[in-house]
């Protein structure tokens, strides 16, 4: 198994290239005039470039080829094994179909036939679940006739939750930083040997902090006043990348394990976990499939009512907004990882202190109340 310090590295080096060559693709975005302008829906105020996703790719082909090419990795990418192979081809062609629509606006039905493609891309290469857990039920061995319509579901979810908080000045990129991070220490805590829930080799890891990487890289170019947007083609390739460490390592874990105190935790953590990581992601996905059904609105509509946009209608700025929900992803990521690293569930007392400071931050910060007395 590689050892922390091999997965740091190649993570760096996809944050190094993609912060290096961001400022490039900006450069000729702007000759080129692929720049998104400012309209009612958006916050900006200037035209800005909306390609960012090609330099996060870009970041993410080199760190990956590096580790292809490390001794540390060789076993997750010895001769005959598909998986990392389908991992990179799936990631282009997400990338591409954000892109075209960044550059050419595709409709939405067509976005999801491409990602629907993606899918299945990664079934033919093997990059899927191969247990799903009904929490407080059991757990299913996935046959081959629902292996592909899970996979298809949990990209589309995942893609979408990443695109849909797309909204201000790096709070995606920061987002899904967090979880990727939090999701990849969770990872290498079940390949421990002394827990043994995921066999090796296994590319979850690799795939979480290279989306680790390219988001630390993408970053200072990305937050409030934003230089760069990441468009659709960072927002959908961040989604894939998130859809496929989550499938292959919580829905891998063994089920069987029986090593720890917990273990009734860690049944129901290999689906559960992904969630609440990405929990601001997934609810105002949620939220927005709940508004746009209640207002007989196609699920693909663009509004302003989204957590990030109400955050802002309270008073909160741009940075503020940004910041209150990097730190909600923060805390649910602490929240969920306490037991895997100590064995008990018993106290979340200091977490949820944390939490009630934060959510009383949200509504009665002093511009807040001075706004309800306006």
């Amino acid at each position: 198994m590689p050892d922390t310090g091999a997965y740091l590295l190649v993570g760096a080096i996809a944050a190094v290239v993609t912060f290096a060559t961001t400022p490039v693709v900006a450069a000729v975005a702007r000759r080129i005039g692929w720049v998104v302008e400012p309209e009612e829906r958006h916050v900006h105020k200037v035209a800005t470039p909306d390609v960012g996703g090609i330099a996060m790719f870009i970041g993410f082909v080199v760190a990956f080829l590096v580790a292809r090419s490390m001794d540390t990795f060789a076993s997750l990418f010895r001769s005959g094994d598909s998986e990392p192979r389908g991992v990179l081809l799936a990631a282009t062609l997400m990338f591409l179909v954000g892109f075209i629509d960044d550059i050419y606006e595709i409709s939405a039905p067509a976005k999801v036939i491409g990602t629907a493609m993606v899918a299945v891309l990664l079934v033919y290469y093997g990059v899927t679940m191969f247990y799903f857990r009904v929490p407080f039920n059991d757990v299913y061995i996935l046959s081959d006739e629902w292996v592909p319509l899970v996979t298809v579901l949990w990209v589309l979810g995942m893609t979408n939750a990443i695109n849909l908080i797309d909204g201000l000045d790096g709070l995606a990129a920061g987002i899904v930083a967090i979880g990727a991070f939090a999701f990849f220490l969770y990872s290498q805590r079940l390949a421990d040997p002394s827990i043994g829930m995921l066999t090796q080799p296994n590319v979850g890891p690799l795939v979480a902090i290279l989306a680790v990487g390219i988001c630390v890289g993408f970053l200072p170019h990305n937050f409030n006043p934003a230089r760069i947007f990441m468009g659709d083609g960072g927002a959908l390739l961040l989604g894939l990348l998130m859809a496929v460490s989550t499938s292959v390592v919580g829905g891998r874990a063994d089920p069987n394990t029986q090593a720890f105190i917990g273990q009734s935790y860690f049944f129901l953590a290999p689906l559960l976990i992904p969630l609440i990581i990405l929990g601001v992601p997934v609810l105002d996905t949620l939220f927005a499939i709940v508004r746009r059904a209640a207002r007989r609105q196609g699920v693909a509509s663009a509004d302003k009512g989204h957590l990030h946009h109400r955050l802002m209608e309270m008073g909160h700025g741009q940075r503020r907004s940004v910041l209150i929900l990097w730190a909600w992803t923060a805390l649910l990521s602490a929240f969920v990882l306490y037991p895997v690293f100590t064995g008990s569930g018993l106290s979340y007392v200091p977490i949820g202190m944390l939490m009630l400071v934060l959510v009383l931050y949200t509504l009665l910060h002093p511009q807040i109340r001075r706004r309800r007395t306006d």
